[in-house]
């Protein structure tokens, strides 16, 4: 790449105007199917601030964030160890970006990221290494199911909210019949303690992700029954009539019938 071309890219790539940002992201896009890993990594330095732009603070710069996003999935596999490592940054905006790139780049991303949660030196870290792992759209994202098991019964709250929800995204990847039979009853007995959980998200999210299970073909007719005594008592619809006092729940069960 041209040392002018760069300079202009970084130029752009620094201002204040979205509309600037956005053109300097458009020609990364266009750069970067043509260069090599070195020359990349220029740009993705200049590029990768853009990851800690607080969307509530400057909701202008909301589309450069998801263009942002968007191009650094598309910078090739030698990026994931590099955002996989960034996640333990600390900084939620950038953790959250930076979990959506890795969604983005598919399958390349699920051992790293199932490395990187053994390694994780503190549960938030472990929270985002879930989140992303969520937004994989893959099959093999089976692989990352013991890790979801693990974390969804953890003290920590955060990540026990992050692994609750992850069963249901990994649920709608997975075939029906792709879980063994030791992780599927694993993952179903674990949601149904968090049912019950302190936290109305965590139960909520349980709630969730069971109907979920149910939807993608992952509980037997037995747990399915089950599963609807549970979510009519959620609702109030039994003969107790001692309903779950958070709304959020009390939608999730309701759209959950649907499924069992």
């Amino acid at each position: 790449m041209e040392e002018e071309l760069y300079r202009t890219i970084g130029t752009l790539l620094a201002s204040t105007e979205p509309d600037e940002i956005l053109e300097g992201l458009e020609i990364v896009r266009g750069e970067v199917p043509a260069l090599g890993e070195a020359e990349s990594r220029r740009l993705f330095e200049l590029l990768f601030p853009l990851f800690y732009i607080d969307p509530l603070d400057l909701p202008g710069h909301v589309p450069v964030l998801e263009e942002a996003i968007a191009v650094v999935a598309g910078f090739g596999k030698w990026v994931i160890p590099v955002l996989v490592e960034s996640l333990e940054s600390g900084d939620v905006k950038a953790q959250m970006a930076i979990a959506q790139s890795l969604g983005r780049m598919g399958a390349d991303a699920i051992a790293p990221l199932i490395a990187e949660y053994e390694r994780c030196p503190e549960p938030g870290c472990g929270a985002f290494v879930l989140y992303a792992l969520g937004k994989i759209k893959s099959p093999q994202i089976v692989a990352a199911a013991p890790v979801a098991l693990d974390a969804a019964g953890a003290p920590d709250l955060e990540l026990r909210d992050s692994a609750t929800r992850a069963i249901g995204k990994f649920a709608e990847s997975i075939p029906a019949g792709g879980l063994s039979e030791e992780t599927r009853h694993g993952l179903v007995a674990v949601l149904q303690k968090n049912l019950a959980d302190s936290s109305p998200g965590v139960r909520a999210k349980a709630v969730r992700s069971l109907g979920k299970l149910a939807r993608y073909g992952h509980l037997t007719v037995s747990e399915c029954d089950q599963l609807m005594v549970a979510l009519k008592r959620l609702l109030g619809e039994d003969e107790a009539f001692d309903w779950d006092r958070a709304y959020v729940v009390r939608k999730e069960a309701k759209e959950a019938l649907q499924y069992v």
